[in-house]
Formats: structure tokens, sequence, C-alpha cells
């Protein structure tokens, strides 16, 4: 196992499907304990990049999750993975849900308790998923992958369909998360998510504009906020 400061590290990692480059040679690293944002419109890659790193991809290239080739098998448990759609089960209430997912991976039930309260689904606990708004089934996912107090989180777009109030609440959470030494990884197509990022990732087409911190895209690009800065970059690479 190679011990190193960033959580995630990649070179030349490519993915293809049917013969066309999803992912094209990306050259990238994840610092341990922050948050970087993975930006970029629909179709860039994002869920796909998301989903190599988790290990359900398969991928040419180098790729190294928490010290380990991505997907091995010792990463199952130091991954939370959170899916644009709700991966929870309808029929069962959230705290059914919590308990099940919490017993795979062995955690106690004052481990569930607590991640209720990290996404304010204390209220809801008692009901089904099924008659939950999407914003709250959103929350169940999130809830699911902090079970086990995993040391990487992938969120692949986890606040969207929210309000803004609770928005901020969550990126509260992650703040505090990393904080407590976490590192995550947050996709958006929202540029103003970005702003709370200190590290970004700028995929477009399947290739990396920047990898960097967000301060230092803003001065290379002479830009006062991400969204500018990321039309400059496009820009200067059609130059």
């Amino acid at each position: 196992m190679l011990m190193t400061s960033f959580s995630i590290s990649a070179a030349d990692l490519t993915v293809k499907k049917d013969k066309k480059v999803i992912l094209d040679a990306l050259h990238f690293e994840v610092p341990s304990g922050s948050i970087t944002g993975l930006i970029g419109p629909s179709g860039s890659g994002k869920t796909t990049l998301m989903r190599t790193i988790v290990g359900v991809q398969k991928y040419y290239g180098l790729l190294g999750v928490l010290g380990e080739e991505a997907g091995h098998k010792s990463l199952r448990r130091k991954i939370g993975y959170v899916t644009q759609a709700p991966a929870v089960y309808p029929d069962l209430t959230v705290a059914q849900n919590l308990q099940y997912f919490g017993a795979l991976v062995g955690v106690k039930r004052k481990s569930v308790e607590k991640v209720i309260g990290q996404v304010r689904l204390e209220r809801q606990k008692n009901q089904l998923v099924e008659s939950l708004s999407g914003g709250q089934k959103a929350r169940v996912s999130l809830a699911v992958a902090l079970l086990g107090a995993p040391e990487l989180l992938v969120l692949d777009e986890p606040t969207v369909g929210l309000d803004p109030v609770l928005r901020n609440e969550l990126w509260n959470l992650f703040a505090d998360l990393a904080e407590h030494g976490k590192t995550l990884l947050i996709s958006s197509h929202v540029m103003d998510e970005a702003e709370r990022c200190e590290n970004l990732m700028l995929l477009r087409d399947g290739k990396l504009l920047w990898n960097d911190t967000r301060e230092k895209l803003l001065h290379y690009t002479d830009q006062k906020d991400v969204g500018r800065a990321f039309v400059a970059m496009i820009e200067k690479r059609e130059k």
C-alpha cells in the first residue's frame, strides 16, 4: 500500500465505450482532507469519472484511490458513493433503510441515528421513502453514504432539487466533514456551488481543463468567479 497526501491520483486515465473516448488521458490529484468540486456541463464525463473512482467502471491508465488501485476490495468500506438517482428502497422507512445498510457495513444503531441527524431527517425517519420529496430521497442516499464513516465521499450532484436553505446546510456539513479529515469529491454543473470548493476539476468533453485550487484558477484566468473562469479556460483551449 502506497501512502500519499492525495486520496486520488490518476495518470493517463482513459475510459472508452463502444470505441468512443469518454475520458481522455486524464492526469489529476485530489488532496486528502479537501473538498474538490468536479465541475462541468451534462455529458462532460463527470459521472463516468466518479464511477471509475469507486471501482465500477473499466478504465485504462493508472488510478490510485486511498493508496490502492481503484476497485480494490479493501476500498469497499472506505468510500461512500451517492449516485444521481436515489439508491434506496422506496417501500422501507428512512430508518429501516439505514438500519439495513448499516448492518451490511457493520455499524451500530447509534451511528444510524447520527447520520439521520446529519442530513436533517429526524422528522421523516419513520416515513416510507416513496412518500418523501425528491430532495428528501437524495438526503437518504447521502445518509447511507455516511454510514461507517468512510474516508472518501464521492457525491454525484448531491444537492440537485434541494431548496437554497437545505443546500446551504449540506455544504456546511461537507465543510465540517473535510475539517475532520474526510476527502470529498462533489460533482455539479451549478457554478455557484463551485465557489464553495477549495479545489476544482473542470471537465469538458472528457478532457480536464483544470485541476488545482479555486484561487489559482481565478488568478490564472484573471476572473472573479468560477463560471467566467470556466469559459476563459475553454477559450484558451480553443485558440
